[in-house]
């Protein structure tokens, strides 16, 4: 198990791209949450299996269908053992 801290910065928000990293993380049995920021970011942090959690990393360097990403910051921190995964 591993946890990764997200920062997504470009065009983000307003293009379903929490709602699309809800799914895709369900989908992956990923834990976690993922929340817009005041400067125009996403954040997010994703708990689980390392491969499903490097495939969460990847589709927020590209992110959905109408999304431009510039800039994805990425760091490990220590595991908390998440429950579920939110929009907050």
């Amino acid at each position: 198990m591993i946890r990764r801290h997200v920062v997504v910065r470009g065009l983000v928000q307003g293009v379903f791209f929490r709602d699309s990293v809800r799914r895709l993380a369900w989908s992956l049995g990923v834990r976690g949450w993922v929340r817009n920021t005041g400067d125009g970011a996403v954040e997010a942090v994703f708990e689980g299996e390392p491969e499903a959690v490097a495939r969460l990393v990847e589709f927020c360097e590209r992110g959905p269908r109408g999304a431009r990403v510039d800039d994805v910051e990425v760091s490990g921190e220590p595991v908390e053992e998440l429950s579920g995964f939110s929009i907050l």
